[in-house]
This record gives C-alpha cells, structure tokens and sequence, in this order.
C-alpha cells in the first residue's frame, strides 16, 4: 500500500503527534508499505532532505517552530500533481484537526481514494486552554472547513461538530484511547470509532527493558514528570504539590515552555525534595529516563486525549500517579496510583502515598510479557487492519478497542 499521513506540524518538531506520526511510519514501512507525510514546511532550518516528507508553504506560528498552511486551491492543486507523480496512493490517513485536515480531505476527494481520520486532540479543551479567544479560532477553522470542502452546511458553532464534518467524510475514524474514543461517540462525532493507541518503539523498548533497573528500592525516590511548561500540563500545581507533601524524593522535569522561570522560582523554596530542571532531550533518553525512574508523574486532567507518556512509562514497567483517571481505562492498574480529587492537596496526598509504597517495595514493576500489547508493532497490526478493511469497503459492526 501507498498511505498518504496529513499532520497540521511537521514531524520534526515537538510534539506527540509528531512522535506518533514518525513510530506509525516506521513501522508500516517495516511490514513492507509506502509512507509520504504531508506537512507544513519546518520553520528557520535547512531545507527537508527525507524524500518520504512533501513540504507545503508555511506560515509561522508565533514565536517558536510550529507553523501552517493556507488551505488555498492552489497549494491543494500543486500537492495533488505532486501525489501524482509518485504513483498511485490507497489510502489518505488524516492525523490533523486543522489545514492538514482541511488539505488531506481535499486532496483525497481529487484523487478519489478513501480517508482514515485519527483524532488525537481534544479540540475544545485545547481551543480554550491555550488560546485567549477560543470561540473566535473555532469560528475561523469552521470557514475554513466549510469553504475548502464545500460543505454546503452552516459553520460549525463548535469543535464536536467541527470534528464531525472531517468524520462525516472519513472512511474510518480511529481514536488514540478508550475514553476519547466514548468522549467523540458521546458528542455524535462518530458512531463508531477503533481504538488503536500510540505505542512505544519496539526497537528501544527491547534495549532497554533488557536493561537492570539503577538502584531499586531507593532512600529517595526518583520522580519524573514530562511535558510543556503550559497551564493545562499542570506543572505549577505539581510542584506546589511536592512543596505541600513534604516527601523527600528527587524530582526529574523534561521539557520548556512559557512557566519554566515561574516553574524555577517556586521549585527553588522546596527543600524536602531536590528538583533538576533537565530542559528538552531527544526521545531515547527521555524513554531511558522513565526506564530507571521509579515513577512518572502525570498532572494534566481532562486534556490528554491518549497521555503517552503514560502508556510509555507502563511499556517499560513503570508506575505512574496519575490525575486523569479517564487514561487508566487502557493500563494496567497495578502500575497507577489515582489522585483522590483534582486539587493540590489531592496530588500531595497521592505522592506521600507513592513515595511510601516505592520506598517499601510494595510496587514493583512488570516485565516485558505484561507490556507487549503496549508496543508499536501490535498498533501497527490493528491500524493495517482498519486499512484493510476500509480498501475492501467494508463496515464495523462494533467499535474495535486496542
């Protein structure tokens, strides 16, 4: 097969999806198929040399790397010619909720080949997290879809039924967990919907669960918690929350963003704990990291439509407390401990409760045979499926789960 993957960001800049995107295309072309990502181009760097990437013209984004393309007649027209040249394509995948949406859905109807929509973003919790005003960006994306697909319908007065006009479309719609998947049914998105999660690289899981654990049982647990330093990650509260929970633990946090002199300023007056500030790493030491941790601490709530770090972290064994009890539909509860409510002094209740079960030995890890169903490859299988079966024109008659 020839899939066609369209993302809103290009692969090579920060982000889940992006991981997401570059761990499907490993491993597709692994089991023998084509992958061209279809991206905006990357943002004040060389020119993309990976032949399997076709650049669009971007826009950017603010200050930082990410960036857009218009959804123009003539950018859709170009990248047509230029799918064209490549050979025939089977299949178009959607991995976007934007201008990669609005672009790959157009694309495919010239082309006349199906769509498979994965939705990784929870678009109206994210809309209104990150943007000072939400309704007026779902406005404009709502244009934007109804021109460039000619829908023919009203402007979509909010994100469900914006993501309903792209699904309405699809082919098949797959989501990244069980509890977005029930979240996009709930709010008539999608009738039916394969849950086929981001899972971790086999290849690096391999080396590195053949790896012994760094000290178990430590005086001094070590915790890691990763993400961007922005208000719906929640780092500003979990570290207030080790402030409040006196554990004397020491404390890893991956990333950057906008809160890091905030986040510094108030990690400074705790002193319980030791907190290091390890800024952005590359993939493999953050996953060696969570290997030799003896926990993740994952803090955002009602934001994460999958929380991969915290199906990473349980590929490799290890536990994770947990504020979004919604994510622990699809992991192993031995590897969770659930905060008791979404406050502060929840959180510092469950890193007490944490750092003394660590510190005690009463949560050990899994081995590699309670984690494969984690793994890339088995996701890999269950989206070539959904592949398949979509090429053959068939329909579901149940939602599958991952």
């Amino acid at each position: 097969m020839h899939i066609v993957m369209f993302t809103d960001q290009h692969p090579g800049t920060l982000g889940g999806m992006q991981t997401s995107v570059q761990l499907q295309r490993k491993y597709l072309e692994r089991a023998g198929h084509r992958v061209t990502v279809v991206a905006p181009a990357l943002r004040g760097r060389a020119a993309d040399t990976d032949p399997r990437v076709l650049t669009l013209p971007t826009i950017g984004l603010g200050p930082g790397e990410y960036g857009m393309t218009p959804p123009t007649a003539r950018i859709i027209k170009t990248l047509v010619s230029r799918l064209r040249a490549r050979g025939p394509v089977d299949l178009h995948h959607v991995q976007a909720d934007f201008w990669g949406a609005a672009i790959g859905y157009a694309a495919a109807g010239m082309l006349g080949v199906p769509v498979v929509h994965t939705m990784h973003n929870h678009l109206q919790a994210g809309l209104r997290a990150t943007m000072p005003l939400p309704g007026l960006f779902q406005r404009g994306f709502g244009l934007m879809q109804k021109r460039v697909l000619r829908t023919g319908e009203p402007v979509a007065a909010d994100a469900w039924t914006y993501l309903r006009g792209f699904a309405s479309r699809a082919a098949a719609v797959t989501a990244p967990s069980t509890h977005f998947a029930e979240l996009l049914k709930g709010h008539g998105v999608c009738p039916r919907l394969d849950v086929i999660p981001t899972g971790l690289d086999d290849d690096v899981a391999r080396g590195l669960l053949a790896e012994p654990r760094s000290e178990a049982h430590r005086a001094r647990p070590r915790l890691v918690w990763i993400g961007r330093f922005s208000a719906e990650k929640r780092l500003i509260p979990f570290l207030r929350a080790v402030g409040a929970s006196g554990i004397r633990a020491d404390v890893r946090i991956f990333g950057d963003g906008a809160e890091r002199r905030r986040a510094e300023r108030i990690a400074a007056d705790i002193t319980a704990s030791s907190i290091t500030f390890q800024g952005r790493v590359p993939y493999e030491r953050m996953l060696s990291e969570l290997r030799h941790s003896d926990a993740l601490v994952q803090t955002s709530q009602g934001f994460e439509t999958q929380g991969m770090t915290v199906y990473e972290a349980a590929a490799l064994g290890t536990p994770t407390v947990l504020s979004d009890h919604r994510i622990a539909a699809d992991l192993p509860r031995n590897l969770l401990w659930l905060t008791d409510d979404d406050t502060v002094e929840g959180l510092a209740r469950t890193l007490r409760r944490a750092a003394a079960d660590l510190q005690d030995g009463r949560r050990e890890p899994l081995d590699a045979a309670e984690t494969g169903n984690l793994l890339q490859s088995r996701q890999t299988e269950l989206m070539l499926a959904v592949y398949r079966r979509v090429l053959d024109g068939a329909t579901p008659q149940e939602p599958a789960a991952g």
